[in-house]
């Protein structure tokens, strides 16, 4: 029998529908009918993480709490969070409610190790960033995380905003010069630590581009049809 899966939402609906339509395109399906059980409460009161983290807006905690507790008792055998700076209060979410959930960044140092990829550069929002998310995830596999220096960050910052914006031209310039730079510092591999930047940098051989919500979305696949190894405890 399939698990059900609950999706955090109300974090970015984007990263959401994002997620959603990653999970039903990975899953191996012949009819209409073999598709994942997705359930989600895209409660659109969970203030920002980012100004939150950064000391600048009201805690999200309790917000996110009852979103994941709501999931549970609707039936979910385990949740997910699409957005990355969501992933700062994992701990928290985690003890308030009986089943599991799935750390995104822990999830995507996992492929990274999986991959021999031992120098990563990362892209990201400043929140994401200044949490150490990513680093924290890829120490515990002996990766060294590579960020931006303060100048290349505003690029990176600036990319993501012009593609919040619909400016796609314009956010790639910014986030391609950044990655580029990146990789002259070593960066083996580029995580894409915000939903928006996949929508312009795309993986090749040359700019290899790691998604994290596509990582997240297989596993999803896995632990739902019960074909996953036991699930990390954080």
């Amino acid at each position: 029998m399939q698990k059900v899966v609950g999706i955090i939402g109300g974090m970015g609906p984007l990263a959401t529908v994002d997620l959603m339509s990653k999970i039903i395109f990975y899953t191996p399906a012949k009819k209409d009918q073999d598709h994942i059980h997705i359930i989600v409460d895209n409660y659109s009161q969970i203030p920002d993480r980012t100004t939150a983290i950064l000391g600048k807006g009201t805690d999200p905690t309790p917000f996110m709490i009852q979103s994941a507790r709501l999931l549970e008792n609707a039936g979910a055998d385990f949740l997910v969070m699409a957005c990355n700076t969501a992933h700062f209060y994992f701990n928290a979410v985690s003890n308030s409610v009986s089943i599991p959930i799935l750390n995104m960044p822990l999830e995507t140092a996992r492929f990274l190790h999986g991959n021999k990829l031992r120098r990563a550069g990362l892209l990201a929002t400043d929140g994401t960033i200044n949490t150490k998310l990513y680093q924290h995830s890829c120490e515990t596999y002996d990766i060294h995380v590579i960020e931006p220096d303060l100048q290349m960050q505003k690029e990176v910052m600036e990319g993501i905003y012009a593609i919040k914006a619909g400016n796609l031209d314009e956010g790639f310039l910014h986030l391609s010069e950044a990655a580029d730079k990146l990789r002259e510092s070593g960066a083996e591999a580029i995580i894409a630590g915000c939903t928006e930047i996949p929508l312009v940098l795309k993986s090749s051989e040359q700019m290899n581009i790691i998604d994290p919500t596509e990582i997240l979305a297989k596993r999803v696949i896995e632990t739902a049809t019960e074909t996953a190894k036991e699930l990390v405890e954080v």
